[in-house]
């Protein structure tokens, strides 16, 4: 994986604390950064009482308050780096309340956790100052709020590589484009440009969404996506019941290859998109109704029936269009092997998709990352964020699960 171009600035600063503190071990760096973590908050905590007072201090002009600061008093606190021990300005008056360290308050990781979500967000450096500034009274430069995201890479591996779920009765697979400065696949780097990011969700035993996690720059190849499903067998996966793609090269064989059982189904919402896209965009609609017909019948004799009208209707003019349902039929025929409980369920991808959606909107707004770690930071945390909501089951997942029970038999989720 290519690393990150740091800033000199903070290459410098680093070899100062180093040349400072001589560290050996990782406890020693670990106090380094609790140390760093201390004369950053005693600083802030100074500033709030700058713009408390109005002044700051040392300032020889003339006062417009009769308050003035008062020495300091020592609070222990507890961050994400554990303990530290740190010193709040107190004012003569006593009318200065630190907002940062709020009297009473201990706990200040909740500054970190708050910005960590406006990140996720897609929220900018700047707008996160911002927000910050207004509702503590302070303002932090890039560099802070950089180095408190980049605190989160050891939690985004940890995720990566999470014991999962026994059994997934629904997978379903997609990818989204994103701009990568540099993308590595851990034998040769590539150059930058648009990259695909491939994820997974699935819906456990219990009707609930998780989310596998994310792999870059992949090649459309059965090769790799072997190397992805071995993963998830190594993370604990033993089965997997329907899984929903968009028939990626080497995909449908990767996924039975490694998972016997599974039974591959193709999305019915990229079909028409793959076909529409040889219609004329004032055919479209009248063409779609056609194809609505197909795979929107009662039964496997009705959607052959109007396949059948499809190729008549259509493959003198626009062969091509008509070609993708013909190649890709047998996949249409797979869905009334299934009660319409589950074939709801399968004949579209939309549960990953609107997933992709929501976060395509935090990294259209990031524009070009500079390698995959950024990339896959940003993910994580709006993944969390998305995944906060993810409290329910699918909805009629009793009635679901019955007919699971009764398609695949006892024992099936074990």
């Amino acid at each position: 994986m290519t690393r990150e171009k740091r800033d000199p600035r903070r290459e410098e600063l680093l070899r100062e604390m180093i040349g400072m503190y001589h560290p050996q071990s990782v406890e020693d760096i670990q106090n380094m950064l609790k140390d760093m973590f201390a004369d950053t908050m005693e600083n802030m905590l100074k500033a709030e009482l700058d713009t408390e007072l109005g002044y700051k201090k040392n300032d020889q002009r003339e006062k417009l308050t009769t308050n003035r600061r008062n020495g300091s008093y020592s609070k222990t606190v507890q961050s994400h780096l554990g303990e530290s021990e740190i010193q709040i300005p107190r004012d003569r008056e006593g009318s200065y309340e630190p907002k940062l360290v709020p009297n009473g308050t201990k706990d200040v990781s909740a500054l970190e956790e708050k910005i960590l979500s406006l990140y996720a967000k897609g929220t900018s450096d700047r707008d996160i100052s911002d927000v910050i500034n207004e509702i503590y009274g302070f303002e932090l430069s890039h560099e802070t709020i950089s180095n408190i995201v980049d605190r989160v890479q050891p939690r985004v591996i940890e995720w990566q590589n999470r014991r999962l779920d026994k059994v997934y009765p629904f997978v379903y697979m997609d990818a989204l484009m994103i701009s990568l400065k540099s993308v590595s696949d851990g034998h040769t780097d590539k150059k930058a440009g648009k990259y695909a990011v491939y994820s997974m969700i699935g819906i456990n035993c219990d009707g609930k969404k998780d989310c596998f996690g994310f792999w870059i720059g992949a090649n459309e190849g059965t090769h790799q996506w072997l190397s992805i499903f071995d993963e998830l067998k190594a993370r604990g996966v033993e089965r997997l019941g329907f899984v929903c793609i968009d028939g990626l090269s080497g995909l449908e064989e990767a996924i039975t290859n490694t998972f016997s059982e599974a039974i591959v189904c193709r999305c019915m919402v990229h079909l028409v998109r793959n076909s529409t896209k040889y219609i004329p965009t004032k055919r479209r609609k009248e063409f779609c109704a056609d194809l609505k017909a197909i795979y929107g019948a009662i039964s496997a004799g009705e959607a052959e029936s109007a396949l059948s009208q499809l190729n008549e209707k259509w493959q003198k003019q626009y062969p091509s269009a008509v070609k993708v349902w013909n190649d890709n039929f047998c996949y249409v025929q797979r869905l009334f092997e299934y009660p319409a409980e589950i074939r709801k369920m399968i004949y579209t991808t939309n549960t990953i998709e609107s997933f992709n959606s929501a976060l395509r909107k935090v990294t259209d707004r990031k524009g070009a990352f500079p390698n995959e770690a950024a990339i896959l930071k940003i993910l994580y945390l709006r993944t969390l964020d998305i995944a906060a909501k993810w409290t329910k089951p699918y909805p009629n997942w009793s009635v679901v699960r019955g007919k699971l029970d009764i398609l695949f038999g006892d024992g099936w989720d074990r």
